[in-house]
């Protein structure tokens, strides 16, 4: 089969499916190998890097779908979309930050590791679809975890977890605590670190 039938029919079945195909259903639907698809699908996404296309292929976990790109949100939302854009305080970025790179992990973990109630910030993030029930952990009182899901992984434009930056690993001393003086050591001579780039979420300070 001619390789730009194959593209066509890819661009065909997500943007007809409008959700994440999996990359099995792809290949039952086209029938080639998996590292032929692979190939595909990676010179898909360098054509949709091209200024003049709208649209973007991602890749969350096993799955791929056609997105609009994210620099022209602001041309989509008014015509399109009312919901209003997710809004997340320092607070509820942190508590993200935490369930992401600590999958399954209970509301007491949270809490545990922050120092003060997530009551609030578990729920806004389960009402923005950023985090789920992970299943109940078997502790006393059976808590519930929880964990990020594909929608997180969309926002902060992640494959997968996997893909996540990776942490600093610091010493602690006997209370388990991070040793300070270390980290300030390690800061002598640097410039200021510059932030990562996020799209897709407006930060409340």
């Amino acid at each position: 089969m001619d390789i730009n039938h194959i593209k066509a029919i890819i661009e065909a079945i997500l943007f007809s499916a409008g959700r994440q195909v999996e990359k099995k259903e792809l290949l039952l639907a086209l029938e080639i190998s998996e590292n032929d698809l692979d190939t595909i699908i990676s010179n898909m996404q360098e054509d949709y890097k091209k200024e003049d296309r709208g649209i973007e292929l991602i890749k969350v976990n096993n799955s791929y779908q056609l997105c609009s790109k994210k620099d022209l949100y602001e041309y989509i939302y008014p015509v399109l979309d009312k919901r209003t854009k997710p809004n997340l305080s320092n607070a509820a970025l942190e508590t993200l930050a935490i369930i992401a790179y600590n999958p399954k992990i209970t509301r007491a973990e949270i809490e545990s590791i922050r120092g003060v109630s997530a009551d609030a910030c578990v729920y806004k993030l389960l009402e923005y679809g950023l985090i789920e029930e992970a299943g109940k952990v078997d502790l006393p009182g059976k808590p519930m975890s929880y964990k990020t899901t594909d929608e997180f992984l969309k926002m902060f434009g992640y494959a997968s977890l996997e893909d996540l930056p990776e942490l600093p690993r610091y010493k602690l001393d006997e209370n388990h605590q991070i040793v300070v003086d270390e980290i300030l050591e390690e800061q002598e001579g640097k410039t200021e670190a510059p932030m990562p780039e996020r799209e897709g979420v407006d930060i409340k300070q």
